[in-house]
């Protein structure tokens, strides 16, 4: 049986991706807690193995047949049961099996702690070139310094993210507080296109409008999302943000 994400994903998660999640009987030895135990029907020992048994195992019949319990009973988006495929047996939740969501309020300060550390970054870059982000002389305003501040912040934000999530799904500020990017349908680390739709959706508005506006309405939104607790550019790229705990 394959163990590649459900047709439509559009991700093709690496192989030796730890957090990936994976078929039933693909990992011996699965623990409590995962969705693959033997709490799940055809799960963990004394499950029916692909391809054989009466016994409503999670691999009863090929894709698209039969009449089982397995979890690909019908065609995509047909069949009579309450599983992705139109089977029962097959838990329906994309966060089954991953860890629980993220405290909004960890989120939040990993993104001040990111926020410190590149703006550190961008004011040392700007100071160094003489580009401030207000050079007043007199009653004149150089707005073209503030422009290439507000580029130079843009860019060295997205590289930030999308370097660090496509790598191991954790800026700094995550890491420090235990928290990790995955994907939403098979719980894997961001690919590089994802992390920089992220990356782009949160960032680049920053640099046509107040850097904290956009910032407090693309994150916030976590805030009040359901049932995922996904920010805008979350919900662009197709992630979650879960406990490393």
């Amino acid at each position: 049986m394959s163990s590649e994400p459900p047709p439509g994903s559009g991700q093709q998660p690496p192989e030796d991706d730890p957090f990936r999640k994976r078929p039933p009987g693909e990992q011996p030895g699965e623990g409590a807690g995962s969705p693959y135990d033997p709490r799940y029907p055809g799960g963990g020992p004394g499950g029916v193995p692909p391809g054989g048994g009466q016994g409503g195992g999670s691999y009863d019949g090929p894709p698209g047949g039969g009449r089982g319990g397995g979890p690909y009973d019908g065609p995509p988006g047909g069949g009579q049961g309450g599983g992705p495929y139109g089977g029962d047996s097959y838990p329906t939740d994309p966060l089954a099996g991953m860890p629980p969501l993220a405290d909004s309020g960890k989120r939040t300060l990993a993104r001040i702690i990111d926020i410190i550390l590149v703006g550190a970054v961008v004011w040392l870059l700007t100071w160094g070139f003489g580009v401030n982000e207000y050079d007043v002389d007199g009653d004149r305003i150089e707005a073209g310094k503030s422009f290439w501040q507000s580029a130079v912040a843009t860019v060295l934000y997205i590289a930030y993210d999308t370097f660090l999530t496509a790598r191991n799904g954790q800026t700094l500020g995550k890491k420090l507080l235990h928290l990790r990017v995955a994907n939403l349908d098979n719980g894997a680390t961001p690919s590089a296109q994802n992390a920089l739709m992220r990356a782009a959706v949160l960032w680049i508005p920053c640099f046509f409008c107040c850097f904290c506006v956009w910032l407090v309405i693309s994150g916030g939104w976590s805030l009040f999302d359901r049932p995922y607790k996904q920010g805008l550019h979350d919900k662009a790229a197709k992630t979650v943000v879960v406990s490393t705990n």
